[in-house]
């Protein structure tokens, strides 16, 4: 089974998010922030990275760069999601590492279809 690593401030989108992706046949790990994301990647690195943009202590682009940095960090497939829909916030986005985005609020359909793309499921 592949593990998706769901990384955003918010409880509720987490539990969305989980919800979407164990219906999906994924095993989930959760992390608040880009900073408790990159320890879970050192320890244990996942098959795909549902990202949040904007948060505390450390945001999606910043624990992006690092995760490409690390051993075996280019190969969990990352989708970001954003409620910025500039195409400068996704061109940031995705030059910094990201596979595919997603625009909050997301629904099943949406999540399934990027993760087929980026050849999760």
């Amino acid at each position: 089974m592949k593990t998706c690593l769901i990384v955003d401030d918010s409880s509720v989108i987490r539990k969305v998010a989980r919800r979407i992706l164990e219906g999906l046949s994924f095993t989930i790990v959760e992390a608040e922030d880009g900073q408790q994301a990159l320890e879970t990647c050192r320890s244990n690195m996942p098959d795909a990275v549902l990202l949040d943009w904007n948060m505390p202590v450390m945001d999606g682009h910043d624990f992006l760069k690092a995760l490409r940095r690390l051993p075996g960090g280019d190969k969990p497939k990352v989708v970001f999601c954003t409620t910025e829909n500039d195409v400068v916030h996704i061109a940031r986005a995705l030059h910094a590492g990201a596979n595919e985005y997603i625009m909050k609020p997301f629904d099943k359909e949406i999540v399934e279809a990027k993760f087929q793309e980026v050849g999760l499921i």
